[in-house]
């Protein structure tokens, strides 16, 4: 309950301060829906030579686009705001303002700043989603949906993760400026199925630096390919992944000396 306040009041903040630029909203929204048409003239150039991409048609990328922009919703409106902020913050040791309230310094890093006008992208999303689940002509149980959405959560909950670990990083060198831009790089690679890739290439992504979990594995439950053990095998990431970013974060607050030393 007391997250869920603080998580209000943070809206309530960030609200006003996107009020107070209105045609700022209005022209990244719009630049955001040239992004969109781009993404999709692209996947119309693709397969205006050929069938299929990976083993995945058309209407399958397009939902795979949506699940993706699910998840760098989550970049773009959380990740890249606060990582600025808190490199600066370590450097110049204003981070010990946050460490002194009575609330868990990781969850006040993750939402201090909140681009409001990104929550659009959510709209946009699942309407790629919906629109290329159509156009596969396939059919969808309740079962798949609840997977899709448990697998959702979790495979964010991993992007999450790994920021919270490179930003972290900060900790130990501070000069670690680069760490959201290794992750958006990374991240950039679930565009697309991980079938795409040679072998070794979608072990990475799978497992060592698991980007297709957040965006491949959700749309396969979609898709019914998934068995139960496999979406709990999944989820079970997502949960050990958050577990040892916390880990991490806490070790890394235990190094930082502070404005004061």
């Amino acid at each position: 309950m007391h997250a869920l306040k603080l998580i209000s009041t943070f809206l309530k903040i960030n609200i006003q301060m996107a009020l107070a630029y209105r045609a700022d909203t209005v022209v990244n929204i719009l630049l955001n829906l040239m992004w969109l048409g781009w993404e999709l003239l692209s996947l119309n150039i693709i397969f205006s030579n050929t069938d299929t991409l990976g083993g995945w048609g058309l209407g399958e990328l397009i939902s795979l686009l949506g699940v993706f922009r699910l998840v760098n919703t989550m970049m773009m409106a959380l990740i890249w705001p606060n990582t600025e902020k808190f490199n600066a913050s370590v450097r110049d040791g204003s981070l010990d303002y946050t460490l002194l309230q009575p609330a868990s310094s990781m969850f006040l890093v993750t939402f201090s700043r909140i681009t409001v006008w990104r929550i659009w992208d959510l709209g946009l999303a699942i309407t790629l989603i919906v629109v290329g689940i159509n156009m596969t002509g396939g059919s969808t149980s309740l079962l798949s949906v609840l997977n899709f959405l448990l697998l959702t959560v979790s495979g964010t909950i991993v992007i999450y993760s790994l920021w919270i670990v490179l930003i972290a990083f900060t900790f130990w060198f501070t000069k670690f400026d680069n760490n959201v831009t290794i992750l958006q790089a990374l991240l950039d690679s679930g565009r697309y199925p991980a079938t795409v890739y040679p072998v070794w290439l979608r072990v990475i992504v799978t497992f060592l630096i698991p980007i297709a979990v957040a965006t491949t594995i959700p749309l396969q439950a979609l898709r019914g390919e998934l068995n139960l053990i496999q979406v709990l095998l999944f989820f079970a990431l997502g949960v050990a992944s958050f577990v040892l970013a916390s880990r991490v974060w806490k070790a890394g607050v235990k190094q930082y000396s502070g404005a004061s030393s």
